[in-house]
């Protein structure tokens, strides 16, 4: 099982995937301890005296003029975590909460917290337990942090709250804790609000969702080139000196690059490159580079923001290395927010134009000569009828997630935080996004393996042979109509491969 060492500079993109996805196991650098040590000193001096310092001496939000005896402040921390997990709805995903909480870790291990290194030396030993919070789906605004979500993963630091055990049954935390040689921490000054002030939810879910659509998009450019050569369209629109000297988007170029070389060797493209008097194809397969394209540098665009943010310490109040603990508006999610907004809207429009390639296939007037539906004996059977309606169903769904959740936004805590991202909210809905267009490519990949079936004898380009090859180990061949929901879900659980 791989090892990650979290150090105060953080950890990489591909660490945090492998935390949450891998189950990878964390270990917290010796120089991380150290930092975090010396900022905690910083921040007991602060606790201990009687000048007013937002989260260490006073309330939170709309309760920061609100002075708080010494001798209440580590209740003050309680408090605040027991209050703010809040959530409600559906449990969020293991790996969505496992990415928060790695995130939140390597925020902690900055040394920019003032928490103890005891609190996170805690939080690596519940991640390698294989320990999950239970976080809800609603609790979070995209600013102050992801604040509910990471407050319900903080409960179980207390020995509080709901967790999942290694085996996915939940359990008393307690219990949990104990079986995996875990003592739950006591919360000091400071610490509640170091454990929930980040942007770690959004982020976990732009991370994931990147990592999700850079796959996709590899499968997409050669499943479209399945579609272009089972219609019996033309791969000479995907040559290079049609995109890099006339319009060099580098998105673009990748995508027509893939799949010319996909096509390339086909018998089925070759047997009516002269002749066949079609003087253009369809949008839908003429211009699947220049969209698919473009949703590639929506994705390197998006990456750029997260490994900036991943690159960050968010936290409010934060200490300087001057010592000075002092607030500040990191918190606000707005640049993650915009980004996983538009990445809904890019791979929306993937989905879309792959279900119109996937209509085109089934009608006999626009098919190239194939059975109406790729059906076995039309009439009796339906073929992919309703295939191609479940993606136009699944497009529609995206379309109205694609509506971005960024430009709302509803003033709280009594109208301190009156501005907010509604960064969370974007992630949630670009979740879904991403398993609709995974859905909506295993539909348009099962239409184009028949297409290209049934223009046997000639045979495909060896690269989309190869993924031919590799449905058909999952989804049996053309034939007569078969119950399609579980090769529905087999096609998708290949491109999830």
């Amino acid at each position: 099982m791989k090892t990650v060492t979290i150090n105060s500079s953080g950890t990489s993109f591909e660490d945090v995937i492998a935390i949450a996805r891998q189950n990878a196991q964390v270990v917290i650098s010796a120089d991380a301890i150290a930092g975090m040590q010396r900022t905690r000193d910083q921040v007991e001096a602060l606790a201990h005296g009687e000048v007013a310092v937002y989260g260490i001496s006073t309330g939170f939000g709309a309760l920061a003029s609100k002075h708080i005896a010494t001798e209440d402040r580590v209740q003050l921390q309680k408090s605040l975590i027991r209050s703010h997990a809040a959530g409600m709805g559906a449990i969020v995903e293991r790996e969505v909460v496992r990415a928060l909480m790695t995130l939140r870790l390597k925020t902690l291990c900055s040394g920019r917290t003032g928490a103890r290194p005891v609190v996170a030396e805690t939080m690596a030993a519940i991640l390698n337990a294989g320990i999950t919070p239970i976080v809800h789906e609603f609790g979070s605004l995209g600013c102050s942090g992801d604040l509910a979500p990471l407050a319900h993963c903080a409960m179980v630091l207390m020995g509080e709250g709901r967790a999942l055990g290694p085996d996915g049954v939940e359990a008393p935390v307690l219990e949990l804790l104990k079986n995996a040689g875990i003592d739950p921490v006591e919360l000091a000054e400071k610490e509640g609000l170091a454990l929930i002030n980040g942007t770690d939810g959004m982020l976990g879910m732009l991370l994931l969702a990147i990592t999700d659509l850079e796959k996709l998009l590899d499968y997409a450019d050669v499943i479209a080139a399945m579609s272009v050569e089972g219609l019996l369209g033309t791969d000479q629109v995907f040559r290079a000196e049609l995109h890099e000297p006339l319009r060099p988007h580098p998105g673009q170029m990748q995508s027509a690059k893939n799949m010319f070389e996909a096509l390339k060797g086909s018998e089925i493209v070759s047997s009516h490159r002269h002749g066949d008097g079609v003087v253009q194809d369809a949008y839908s397969l003429r211009c699947a580079p220049q969209v698919a394209g473009a949703v590639r540098d929506t994705v390197a665009y998006a990456k750029q923001v997260a490994l900036r943010e991943l690159a960050s310490t968010i936290d409010n109040p934060v200490v300087l290395e001057s010592g000075e603990v002092t607030s500040n508006g990191n918190f606000h999610g707005a640049p993650v927010a915009y980004v996983l907004d538009f990445l809904a809207i890019a791979a929306t429009d993937l989905g879309s134009i792959s279900e119109r390639r996937t209509d085109r296939m089934l009608d006999k007037a626009r098919n190239s000569g194939l059975p109406p539906f790729l059906a076995g004996d039309p009439g009796v059977d339906s073929g992919l009828m309703i295939a191609q309606y479940t993606a136009a169903g699944l497009v529609s769904d995206s379309k109205r997630l694609a509506v971005p959740a960024s430009v709302d936004s509803i003033p709280s805590s009594a109208m301190q935080e009156d501005h907010v991202s509604m960064g969370w909210h974007a992630g949630r809905k670009l979740r879904k996004v991403v398993d609709n267009l995974r859905n909506i490519l295993a539909i348009e990949l099962i239409g184009a393996a028949r297409c290209i079936e049934l223009r046997a004898p000639l045979k495909p380009a060896p690269v989309t042979g190869k993924l031919y090859s590799s449905l058909r180990q999952v989804v049996p061949g053309f034939g007569p109509d078969r119950f399609m929901a579980p090769e529905l879900e087999a096609a998708s659980k290949l491109l999830r491969s």
